[in-house]
């Protein structure tokens, strides 16, 4: 039976280390946050960070603008919050409406503010080792690691999908911690049988509960970073869930996170961290 890593334990854990630094320090940070448009998901998310905000001592800026508002617009605001020397970081909600550009709205951002980690100069630093700001997930995902003791030094790990925002950057982060990466994706051939070989899988495809026990290694400690939400008539009462079907797999797994509370709270935290990051790097 797997020990459950628990997500909403370890954020708090690294949102009260922010508030008790910026506290001790007296420092004074503050994240402008711009949301375009009224997706539901963004929302939610957009609020979950303002109250992480407020608890840790961040000072919040919103701006939330209409879905018809244009690129150049939008470009416009965030040159104006790269000259404002109040302000730390700058976190444009994605997605955006299919008329603006996300790569040239990412790009707009003053690296020095870039506290998602997304900007190509983020990336790039995090790829040859120097220090920078790191996507938040992937982040998070090492945070859950190292705080609940699963070594990954000398350790095959899997990483399953290969996008900007996890995938990728999650690969690097393995590499860091000195594991031995494999990535797959939807063209991986016997993909089964890679996945079953790693001793630390991590589940970022975007296919509720499509990793069952055949996908995993005994004693394997597996992090599922999908959510999804679902009719609870077919998925036992629940609501939510992720790329891994928990039950088929906790039996056999050495380390396992829920959906919710596994990874999910943990993207906020270290988005905090980042923020505080920005503030001394300044």
């Amino acid at each position: 039976m797997a020990k459950i890593i628990d997500g909403k334990k370890i954020s708090q854990e690294i949102k009260d280390e922010v508030r008790a630094e910026i506290e001790r320090d007296g420092i004074k940070a503050c994240l402008a946050v711009i949301i375009v448009g009224e997706d539901p998901a963004s929302q939610v998310y957009v609020r979950n960070k303002k109250t992480a905000c407020e608890y840790c001592g961040i000072k919040s800026l919103s701006y939330e603008l209409p879905s018809e508002t244009s690129e150049k617009e939008l470009i416009e605001l965030i040159d104006k919050l790269n000259k404002d020397n109040e302000v730390h970081g700058i976190l444009v909600q994605l997605p955006l409406p299919e008329h603006i550009d996300e790569d040239n709205i990412i790009e707009a951002i003053d690296p020095a503010k870039d506290v998602d980690g997304f900007s190509r100069r983020s990336v790039g630093a995090l790829s040859i080792g120097s220090d920078g700001f790191i996507s938040c997930t992937p982040a998070g995902i090492i945070e859950l690691l190292k705080r609940s003791g699963v070594e990954m030094a000398g350790k095959e790990c899997v990483v399953m999908g290969r996008s900007n925002i996890v995938g990728k950057p999650m690969a690097m982060l393995m590499l860091r911690e000195n594991a031995t990466v494999t990535v797959v994706h939807s063209k991986t051939r016997h993909i089964e049988d890679v996945c079953s070989r790693a001793d630390i899988l991590i589940v970022a495809i975007g296919k509720p509960k499509m990793i069952t026990h055949d996908y995993v290694k005994d004693g394997a400690a597996v992090i599922d970073v999908g959510i999804h939400r679902v009719d609870p008539e077919t998925n036992g009462g629940k609501k939510l869930c992720g790329d891994v079907d928990y039950e088929d797999v906790e039996p056999i797994a050495s380390y396992i996170t829920p959906v919710p509370g596994g990874v999910g709270p943990m993207t906020i935290a270290m988005l905090m961290k980042n923020v505080l990051k920005a503030v001394k790097r300044r």
